[in-house]
């Protein structure tokens, strides 16, 4: 019957073709040797009935002709499955254990034929039936072997692969084929070497673009429906804009024409289609398993009638017993099956959430990015991915309970009659109850998501912002900003832990209200019902199965809930609008010389934004350097975007010949090595590799980084210098060697030597460049006149246009603002318009050869081209090991430490955690004895056909249910309290942790790991950890009072248990040695998905530029699927532990039983009621015990992960409890340095050394040096960010090594127009402090927030500040003025105004020191003279401290301190180092300042 369904899925899944092997020859020749004794069979009857004078029975010639052809159709399959790849077959397995079954009745049969009637015996029938007999037994252990693999299988091209694919039939049913992996994790812990790779069906190369198709297709049916429906007003629609030049709110166009609502695509329904049909196997297994589960009471009640009944027979119990535990088996393996195909569909689900997110990512346009922060998009990745995966081991139980409710009912109908209605009506009062708790639920789900993606945006800025905090010491100004986020989660979190309480309440106590009322009722509508053992313990056992479904039903519906609210966070996202592909055309424009054409360009963020660009007309020709100037905020960025087709295109036509390449404003580095920074995944190329090295100026650079161009670079470049990793992003660009390039001012964050270097050989008219097209974003003046066309912007329009001649001829803005600030600017005339000279071998900071003596031009053969020997030289002597820069998450090994599990219960607090344990001890005493009682009240005599003392009986058994459920109530809200204590100190003392760390700690921990430690592992100790515990000890207290009652009962299982115990306990270290270590292997596999996504969301413009998303897709992908090598096998590892558990729970049962049948004379039928009825719902308690025990082990790891840090080094105390500091200080701001020294590491060398100087107050200082010479260290060590190694700093006469690091921080201030960072070079000579150009970091909130986080200041202050920063105009237009929302890290400001904001900060603060790191910052010329000016007015009176990139901003300075190598190399006033013809002389020589 089977066979043409097996044979049609054989036909349609065709796995490779396997080699005739031994084995599949000995299959073969069983079943044609089968056949052929059958047939003998067949031919004998015919032959007996031509020789007999009996005529033979049909049956003797129908018989053996049918098994005949069965026998010859299993062959047949047999070769057929070898064609098609099988390696093992359960259908023949299951087939020759059916025939074996079959053949052993009719074996018996014939055995006590020939003993009793010897006479009657065939001897060529006995004959062939004895072969036939054992060549089945052979078949079938034939069949329990597998194959080799199929020919060109996957399984032979992987290193490690799963071994799953290639096992028999009984080793997949059973899981022994992880056993192996179990071995090793038990000898040892598990590395990820011992991983195996991923079955093809799993990986998201497969996963993901099924479910991206299906999603795809159900918004365009949505798509298409909605056109139907709608008629757009054109106009209206395309502008945007009404009468009165306002945007149109888009839900306004729609209200206009349509006011009908659009259906929303469903993802849900695009998930059925994906995973439904491999997920609706499980629902197969599902009702088999609920089947066989009502399988248990009905063989107790048989066995209760048979102890009743002296009559029967004994070997009626044995047979009960064998059923017994021969159905318990099979429901065992049924089960573990059910449960790993969910489990794969929930992993397969996850995987497939995550791709499609990533991939949505990337194709998302800017306006809706705005809308979901970068937290909120990790949320979707992590928590509610998690969440489906969680959901759908339990899906089925929403039609599973009602059926296994409706068969439950049935069955206490049969025992009890219509008293079960009393028990019904209760659970139909429960439901409503239910509901109500589901729905609020919900209500609280979604608040609690909101505020945990705000604290998680939240504290991703402060990551990303970690230096600008520590510089100003807001560190507990954002900190109380968490914590205020965080005690509103966990407000909602304690009105969810009541609900919890009651909810729990209801689960526990619905079963025994529904006995309860049940027996009542029976026994008081007619004093005739007695309640017997038969009656009440096989109710009692359906009870306990009725528990399972009461219990799972509300746990699913809020589950249910809790994915809703995923589905649509995700649905949302999904459905975001998409950057328009077609917003620029790259076709080839046939015969025109442009290789860049705008033409009426209107151009917008948003839909919701009014344009930024308007009536843009360019015409680009092919292979010229084009200019693009203006103020801050004029619309340069935007134009490049607008190329890139990153922006809105409301009118016009955008196109761009060839392919394009790009260098965004602030560069955008990758966590990986330089040169994979550089090579960007184009093919290596080593000789053009070194030459773009060469030209973009990073030689020198790499001869300081410990392992060269192999050296890691950190998350966002942070041991790069901002000028660096211009360098870096710029010789990206060049190597990939594109048509067409879009520079958005790649030189602000380099010095004017460097700027030059890169002009004269990368991007000029002579550069490297020269035939392509370029379009140079610049605020430098100098390189205009070389250029071919130039573009003047005002606020979104090309108010000029023309070459540098002609736009001096038309005596226009421009021209008047270049005779204004050219002066500025310019360099050494000569150099400007000739060819470049070699002798520019530049780095930052004027790190000229020229510097201390070396010779300071090299001769014309020497040109920058080629060092291959010195690169060669360079590679041999650097490890690649030195340049390791970030610390991966390390998986810890071993069991999980004792103190864990004491921190934890530390932080809910003892006495709570002493009063829940007696509370749970309570219930289950009070739930023992209740059941006692009922086994009592079962063996009262019967007096005239009823029992005397029921009334009595009803009473105390009522009385016990109340206690039980006062017991349940105060420990579930007694353990969810706790569970929010201990989270409510766990995060607070990580957050402490985190910010009181210091800054080289950020540098070595990617952020991807502190997020997941904020977001996944607070998830688990919010909502996991509580719940698991409570689980553990419910299911804990149950094995040990299914133990004592069994005990008591049948006191010969004391035999058996301990060798059943000792197996239990073996089997259970060995499955948590491995489950554990799986864990965590799976934990730190996580942390690198969400960095490296991360990482994707800041550099989206610059992936899509260069048209690697596909290259970013398959990385992602593979992070996620070494994620899913840790997790898969730890599924499977669940269920080899279940399946093996359950066994010896079944063995438990049965020997419960077959000692109840032994002993029934001397047992009463209540008291062997009582003992089988624990023990049946003992396999499920042991197996439940395990799992909740492995699974507090494992996500106990959150609370490990937690602590970690603090154990880490920290810095010193913010603040000490006496101010060692009048308010007012420093008065005068006299700072005196003596000896002073620091290194960055104690087994470095000191980085800055022996600095001795003294710096009278109001004095203007300039610090001047090479790149290395240790200019940030100096400051650095003045804001002790890294302490000092010797001497010390003095600021008027006070030591900083004695003041608290906020009353330090506080009291003085940088302008970190471009903030520090800390540079982390490894063990290496050079290990120094880099001039770091980072961008300005602003903070999602308002603007006022952003000034004066600690609301210090008056609203008049604050606009004074902002009028010294010329922002009060800016901040003015805006429409809420002060509280303008600044988008996630200020995206929504230019970059001029970010600065013009940190500006601002320092004017705010005033103080009477002020270091200002003035690199050549990314503002025009206006406005960086304008904020010289504001210093030297609004700082007339304080210390300025300034590292100079310009010398010509420091001319004018009472004194300048040049450094070298660390040390002090000269310190007087500018004219007098000019006169003394020094190095600094050497350095204004070369700037063109003398």
């Amino acid at each position: 019957m089977c066979a043409p369904i097996y044979l049609l899925y054989l036909h349609s899944h065709d796995r490779g073709y396997i080699c005739m092997s031994h084995l599949n020859k000995a299959k073969t020749v069983v079943g044609f040797l089968l056949w052929v004794v059958c047939w003998s069979d067949v031919f004998y009857s015919f032959w007996e009935r031509n020789h007999s004078s009996n005529s033979t029975a049909p049956v003797h010639l129908v018989s053996p002709t049918l098994l005949g052809l069965t026998m010859l159709l299993a062959t047949f399959i047999i070769q057929y499955e070898r064609l098609k790849g099988v390696q093992s077959c359960g259908i023949l397995l299951i087939f020759w254990l059916l025939a074996l079954l079959c053949a052993t009745v009719s074996f018996r049969s014939k055995i006590l034929q020939a003993r009793n009637e010897p006479e009657t015996v065939c001897i060529w029938k006995y004959t062939t039936f004895y072969i036939y007999y054992a060549f089945l037994l052979v078949a079938l252990i034939l069949s329990c072997l597998t194959d080799q693999p199929p020919l060109f299988s996957q399984a032979t091209k992987e290193l490690n692969p799963c071994p799953e694919p290639g096992a028999s039939f009984l080793s997949r049913i059973t899981f022994w084929w992880i056993t192996g992996m179990m071995m090793v994790g038990y000898r040892r812990p598990l590395e990820e070497k011992d991983l195996w790779s991923l079955n093809p069906d799993d990986c998201s190369h497969r996963v993901v673009p099924q479910l991206v198709h299906r999603w795809n297709s159900e918004c365009q049916k949505v798509k298409s429906r909605t056109e139907q429906q709608m008629v757009y007003s054109p106009k209206r629609a395309l502008h945007g804009e009404n009468r009165e030049g306002q945007p149109v709110e888009e839900s306004e166009i729609l209200l206009l024409t349509s006011p009908r609502k659009t259906k929303e695509p469903s993802l849900l329904w695009a998930l059925c289609l994906t995973f439904g049909p491999y997920f609706l196997i499980s629902c197969l297994y599902k009702i088999i398993q609920d089947i066989l589960m009502f399988v248990g009471p009905e063989i107790l009640r048989l066995l209760i009638h048979f102890v009743n009944d002296t009559s029967a027979l004994s070997w009626q119990g044995y047979f009960y017993t064998a059923l017994l535990f021969i159905c318990t088996c099979v429901q065992s393996l049924i089960l573990q099956r059910y449960f790993h195909v969910c489990f794969v569909s929930g992993m397969r689900l996850r995987t497939a959430i995550i791709g499609a997110v990533y991939r949505k990512a990337l194709v998302i346009s800017n306006g809706a990015r705005r809308t979901s922060t970068v937290g909120e998009i990790v949320n979707l990745m992590s928590v509610d991915a998690q969440r489906f995966m969680d959901l759908v081991t339990y899906i089925n139980m929403v039609w599973s309970a009602p059926l296994q409710v409706v068969l439950a009912l049935y069955f206490l109908w049969q025992n009890l009659g219509p008293s079960v209605l009393a028990g019904v009506a209760v659970m139909v009062l429960m439901v409503p109850i239910n509901a109500v708790i589901a729905m609020k639920t919900k209500t609280y789900q979604v608040a609690q998501m909101k505020s945990k993606d705000s604290r998680i945006k939240l504290m991703n800025e402060m990551l990303n912002g970690i230096k600008v905090l520590k510089l100003y010491a807001w560190e507990l100004a954002f900190k109380e900003k968490v914590s205020k986020i965080r005690e509103s989660e966990l407000r909602v979190l304690k009105k969810t832990a009541y609900l919890g309480a009651i909810s729990t309440f209801t689960w526990v106590c619905a079963p025994f209200l529904v006995a309860l009322s049940t027996f009542a009722v029976y026994v008081l509508i007619d004093d005739q019902n007695v309640l017997d053992a038969q009656k009440a313990f096989v109710s009692l056992a359906l009870f306990n199965i009725l528990r399972f479904p009461l219990n799972m039903l509300p746990m699913v519906i809020s589950s249910i809930v809790q994915v809703s609210v995923s589905l649509k966070r995700l649905r949302v996202f999904l459905s975001h609008e998409e950057l328009q592909e077609d917003s620029v055309e790259h076709k080839t424009m046939a015969g025109s010389p442009h290789s860049i054409s705008i033409v009426d360009g209107i151009f917008r963020w948003s839909r919701a934004e009014s344009p930024t660009l308007k009536r843009l007309n360019v015409c680009i020709p092919e292979g010229s350097l084009v200019a693009v100037v203006g103020h801050v905020g004029s619309g340069k960025s935007s134009l490049l975007s607008a190329l890139l087709g990153e922006m809105d295109k409301v009118e016009g036509s955008v196109v761009v010949k060839g392919s394009v390449a790009y260098v965004p404003q602030q560069a955008w580095i990758q966590n990986s090595t330089l040169k994979e920074n550089i090579v960007f995944g184009q093919k290596r190329r080593e000789d053009w590799y070194n030459h773009v090295v060469e030209v973009c100026a990073l030689q020198p650079d790499l001869e300081i980084l410990p392992a060269g161009d192999e050296t890691e670079i950190g998350e966002k470049g942070v041991n790069l210098s901002g000028g660096q990793k211009q360098r870096v992003s710029l010789a990206r660009a060049v190597y990939c060697d594109r048509a067409v390039y879009l520079l958005d001012d790649p030189l602000s964050a380099v010095d004017a030597h460097v700027g030059k270097h890169i002009f004269d050989y990368v991007i000029g008219p002579q550069g490297i460049l020269r035939e392509k097209t370029r379009v140079l974003v610049t605020h430098g003046l100098s390189f205009l006149p070389q250029t071919d066309l130039i573009l003047v912007m005002v606020d979104g329009e090309i108010t000029e246009a023309g070459s540098y001649q002609q736009l001096m001829v038309q005596e226009g803005a421009f021209a008047e603002f270049l005779r204004t600030y050219a002066t500025v600017d310019q360099t050494d005339d000569g150099d400007l318009k000739t060819a470049p000279k070699s002798g520019s071998k530049a780095v930052e900071n004027g790190d000229l050869p020229a510097l201390i003596g070396e010779p300071a031009v090299k001769t014309e053969t020497q040109k920058p081209h080629k060092t291959d020997n010195a690169r060669e030289l360079n590679k041999k002597t650097k490890n690649s090991e030195m340049g390791k820069l970030t610390e991966a998450d390390k998986a810890s090994t071993g069991q999980v430490k004792l103190s864990v599990f004491w921190a934890y219960l530390k932080a809910i607090g003892v006495l709570l955690s002493c009063i829940s344990l007696l509370l749970f001890l309570t219930h289950h005493l009070v739930s023992l004895f209740s059941n006692y009682w009922l086994s009592l009240w079962t063996d009262d005599l019967v007096v005239n056909g009823t029992q005397p003392y029921r009334l009595r009986r009803l009473a105390v058994y009522g009385s016990f249910g109340l206690t039980q459920g006062v017991a349940v109530f105060g420990y579930s809200l007694s353990m969810s309290i706790g569970g929010i204590m201990a989270s409510r100190y766990l995060h607070q003392s990580l957050l402490s942790d985190v910010l009181r760390s210091p800054m080289s700690f950020f540098e070595k921990t990617p952020s991807g790991n502190l997020v997941n430690r904020f977001a996944k592992e607070m998830d688990t100790i919010d909502s996991v950890i509580p719940s698991i515990i409570k689980m553990f000890m419910g299911s804990l207290f149950n094995v040990l009072g299914s133990c004592v009652i069994i005990l008591v009962a049948t006191p010969l299982v004391a035999i058996i248990i301990p060798f059943l115990g000792l197996l239990y306990f073996f089997v259970q270290r060995f499955y948590v040695a491995t489950s554990r270590q799986l864990k965590r292997l799976e934990s730190v596999s996580r942390s690198p998905i969400y960095t490296h996504f991360n990482e994707t969301l800041l550099g989206t413009s610059v992936i899509r530029a260069f048209g690697e998303q596909e290259r970013f897709i398959h990385e992602s992908d593979q992070r996620v699927d070494h994620n899913q090598k840790a997790y898969y096998p730890s599924i499977v590892a669940n269920r080899w532990l279940a399946i093996r558990l359950e066994f010896v729970g079944n063995c438990i049962v049965s020997f419960a039983a077959l000692f109840a049948v032994i002993a029934r004379d001397r047992l009463s039928p209540g008291f062997m009621g009582l003992s089988i009825s624990y023990a049946l719902q003992l396999t499920a308690s042991l197996t439940w015990l395990v799992r909740m025990s492995s699974d507090v082990e494992t996500n106990i790891i959150a609370v490990e992960k937690v602590k970690e840090y603090c154990c880490t080094g920290k810095e010193a105390e913010w603040q000490h409890e006496t101010p060692s500091v009048p308010p007012g200080w420093p008065t005068q701001g006299c700072i005196d340095i003596r000896g002073f020294g620091l290194r960055y590491r104690h087994d470095l060398d000191l980085a800055i050394r022996n600095i001795t100087i003294a710096i009278n107050g109001g004095e203007k200082i300039g610090i001047v040096g090479r790149t290395g010479a240790g200019k940030s260290s100096l400051t650095l060590g003045l804001f002790r960010i890294i302490e000092a190694a010797e001497g010390h700093i003095f600021i008027d006469g006070v030591d900083i090594a004695k003041l608290g690091l906020h009353e330090l921080r506080s009291r003085i201030t940088i302008i970190p127009q471009n903030p520090f960072y800390l540079h982390w070079l490894g063990p290496s000579r050079e290990s120094i402090a880099e001039d770091y150009c980072n961008d300005p970091v602003l903070f999602s909130g308002s603007l006022r927030m952003n000034l004066d986080p600690f609301d210090s200041y008056s609203d008049e202050e604050i606009w004074r500040a902002l009028e010294f920063s010329h922002l009060k105009n800016f901040v003015s237009s805006l429409p809420n003025k002060l509280s303008h929302e600044c988008s996630e890290g200020g995206e929504n400001l230019s970059v001029g105004q970010r600065q013009l904001l940190c500006l601002a900060r320092a004017v705010l603060r005033k103080t009477k020191v002020l270091v200002l790191d003035e690199a050549t910052a990314a503002v025009d010329m206006e406005t960086d003279n304008l904020i010289q000016s504001t210093i030297r007015s609004q700082f007339d009176d304080c210390t300025v401290l300034t590292i100079a990139h310009r010398l010509n901003t420091i001319m004018d300075y009472t004194r300048v301190l040049l450094l070298d190598k660390g040390e002090m190399a000269e310190f007087d006033s500018p004219s007098n180092l000019i006169a003394l013809k020094g190095a600094f002389y050497k350095m204004a020589k070369d700037a063109g300042l003398v």
